[in-house]
């Protein structure tokens, strides 16, 4: 009961700790947008003033060319008066080119009011080095509200890297308590999130060094990690591999020896990959989507069950007994990945009450009990001989989903205006060549995907014999092709304007003949040597399962200028960018495995846009926690649906066979389990006069007879 109780307090800080930084972030956002508004909203003025000053600059012009007053060519040609009362504007202009964020923020200054006096009351922030600065002017603040005062002592503390914001708040003579206030709020956000402020009895918000091994135990796991321990033979390894590469690619981009790639005007030109789909497949699929049984999702996850064992992970979270009735635990699951809600899932079913879905929901579903039965599902479905057909078990994709929020104002969704002006969140996921979803979690609609790239590999991958991963554009940062490397894994993204990407090397630039207008600048392998260590340090960390990846890439990232950890890691990152970038452009079959990854990622997303239509497919719940519960639902259900196809396309195939229609086998690498036609999702959803298949047995298929029994 009592780690129960530290488990949930834990949870309510950092989801405090979260509400906190969104809101700050808020503010921010809201400002750079309505200088953004402004600035569209001045485009006339501004173009007004560009014609009088160019009508200026031709008087002036014709003054020195011909020798007349300047002063009366300018009254004549533009009207000194005119030129005078434009001051006025052009200073305005000025102003709002030069406004920093800071300044507009502070128009919000009675919302930060609402909630950071209690925010600050209710955790002690601790700090070390220059975090302590900080730490001192949150102590100032608290004084300032104990004693009710709208006025600041001088000499209070400036911890601000921005110096633009220590002018501001300077800039009368005394201290500016609003912008002051504000800049502090937004230094601990950010400080929060780098870990060198933190508060104690959190889980996401410690100190730095708290997510990792201490050196010691670092030193045991370093030995077996895949790569070479020691500085200077390790990059003495990459710069010779490195060097060879680069000359290798010079000489064969020389020569034309690379298939769909050319060098016109120092700049590389990649072909489009055609469609990998022949037609011959696309009809085969047609063939054996028919022949799948019509089947209900009750049905399906009833056998699902049966053959994968994945109900025996759900137990009771405090006995461990298994539930009375699997039909209600299926029922809370299909309630969370459906998005219908306990609630109208009642109603929905037959002969299980609210009352018995709430506290089934209560007791048997938790992240665990999610993650151990999702593990069941996926090494049964690797198992599949049809499986192999899709790729030897080994590579993996993942992509992040936008899912709309039910609430205009929601604090557990974001505004991103890549996907519209309504409020959202992402899932994402990871899916394996075999079409196994073997990862989901939910992000920021706002946030990065690249942290959370590692997340799926190292925590959800199981026993899966992961080697290679791909992912877009959005999912690739240098620090993910570093860890990706130190941790085993090929790093594979598909890198939008590849052929603008300058290659990095340890040599001199100049040393690679042909190709040096597509080189940067040399990589700083001093760099890297200085903070190995604590590079090493981070791995191990990782590997041991000690942290997330994605949490250390977080606090890395939060620094505002780019710390000594943070680019020696970067660095190493952009040594196998370039390898990769190398192995690219010189084999297509990469590009086309990468591509044929990804594209079944796109279909996993559309399966869950099928599975995911109650409440118009929306997140309305307010707590991560809730929407952890959607999200791990959902990938749930698309995890036993292509399970149950590969199971059913592999007998349909059998029996194109059995009855003499032939087909070549390599067209089975272009279906996917991920269709969802033969299935009924919604409905009422009838437990007991679910069909249960005896051990052994099998739904027939959809023959022509058994479709002429149907209609008849």
């Amino acid at each position: 009961m009592t780690a129960a109780v530290i488990d949930l307090e834990a949870r309510l800080a950092d989801a405090a700790i979260q509400m906190f930084d969104r809101l700050i972030g808020g503010m921010f956002t809201r400002a750079r947008r309505g200088r953004e508004r402004r600035y569209q909203d001045s485009i006339q003025s501004v173009g007004q003033l560009m014609r009088l000053f160019g009508a200026t600059i031709t008087a002036l012009d014709e003054a020195v060319q011909n020798g007349g007053d300047p002063l009366e060519l300018i009254d004549e040609a533009v009207g000194w008066h005119r030129l005078v009362a434009a001051k006025a504007q052009v200073d305005a202009l000025a102003d709002l080119a030069g406004e920093d964020a800071l300044v507009t923020a502070t128009e919000r200054y009675a919302t930060l009011r609402r909630f950071s006096p209690a925010f600050l009351d209710a955790f002690t922030f601790k700090a070390s080095g220059t975090g302590t600065a900080l730490i001192k002017a949150i102590d100032v603040i608290r004084d300032a509200n104990t004693r009710k005062s709208r006025d600041l002592p001088d000499g209070v503390p400036l911890p601000f890297p921005n110096r633009q914001w220590k002018r501001l708040i300077t800039e009368s003579g005394r201290i500016d308590r609003r912008r002051y206030e504000i800049a502090i709020m937004a230094t601990l956000r950010d400080r929060l999130r780098a870990g060198d402020v933190w508060i104690e009895g959190t889980r996401n918000y410690q100190r730095f060094d708290a997510y990792l091994l201490g050196r010691r135990d670092a030193a045991k796991v370093a030995d077996v990690l895949p790569f070479d321990s020691n500085a200077a033979s390790y990059l003495a390894d990459r710069a010779r591999n490195l060097d060879w590469r680069l000359r290798r690619f010079a000489k064969q981009l020389k020569t034309n020896k690379l298939e769909g790639v050319s060098l016109e005007r120092d700049r590389l030109k990649l072909q489009q990959m055609p469609p990998v789909t022949p037609p011959e497949a696309e009809a085969l699929d047609r063939k054996l989507d028919t022949l799948l049984p019509r089947v209900r999702i009750t049905e399906l996850l009833l056998e699902v069950a049966e053959r994968t064992g994945f109900l025996n992970a759900f137990r009771d979270l405090r006995s461990g007994k298994e539930h009375d009735n699997p039909s209600t635990v299926l029922a809370a699951i299909l309630a969370d990945g459906t998005n219908l809600g306990l609630e109208r899932m009642a109603n929905a079913s037959e002969g299980v009450s609210y009352a018995q879905l709430a506290w089934t929901h209560n007791w048997y579903l938790s992240p665990e009990n999610y993650q151990a039965a999702l593990a069941m599902i996926i090494s049964a479905h690797h198992e599949l001989p049809f499986a192999r057909h899709w790729g030897a078990g080994t590579s993996s994709s993942s992509d992040g989903q936008f899912f709309r929020s039910g609430r205009s104002r929601s604090g557990a969704a974001d505004v991103n205006a890549k996907y519209g002006a309504e409020p959202g969140v992402k899932i994402y996921s990871h899916l394996s060549d075999h079409f196994a979803s073997f990862g989901s979690r939910i992000m920021s609609a706002t946030a990065g995907e690249a942290p959370y790239v590692l997340d799926g590999l190292v925590l959800g991958a199981g026993n899966l014999p992961l080697h290679e991963h791909y992912t877009d554009t959005g999912g690739a940062t240098d620090h993910v092709f570093a860890l990706c490397h130190l941790l085993g894994f090929r790093f594979a993204p598909r890198l939008r304007d590849i052929g603008d990407r300058k290659l990095g090397s340890i040599a001199a630039p100049s040393t690679y003949k042909g190709i040096e207008n597509l080189m940067g600048r040399t990589i700083k392998t001093a760099a890297i040597e200085a903070d190995w260590d604590d590079i090493v340090r981070i791995v191990a960390s990782i590997k041991d399962g000690t942290v997330a990846p994605s949490v250390i890439l977080r606090k890395l990232a939060a620094y505002k200028r780019q710390n000594r950890l943070d680019f020696a890691l970067a660095e190493l990152g952009r040594i196998e960018r370039t390898l990769f970038t190398l192995d690219w452009l010189e084999q297509p079959e990469l590009r086309r495995a990468c591509q044929a990854g990804l594209n079944k990622g796109e279909a996993r997303h559309t399966l869950a846009a099928a599975i995911y239509t109650n409440r118009q497919g929306r997140f309305t719940d307010r707590s991560l926690e809730n929407q952890e519960f959607r999200a791990s639902g959902l990938n749930l259900l698309i995890a036993a649906i292509s399970y149950w196809n590969t199971v059913y396309l592999d007998r349909a195939a059998q029996h194109l066979n059995a009855v003499g229609t032939t087909f070549d086998a390599a067209l089975l690498a272009h279906l996917s389990p991920m269709g969802w036609a033969h299935i009924s999702l919604t409905g009422d959803y009838l437990w007991e006069q679910a069909r249960r298949l005896p051990a052994g047995e099998f739904h027939p298929l959809n023959e022509p007879m058994a479709r002429l029994k149907r209609v008849a």
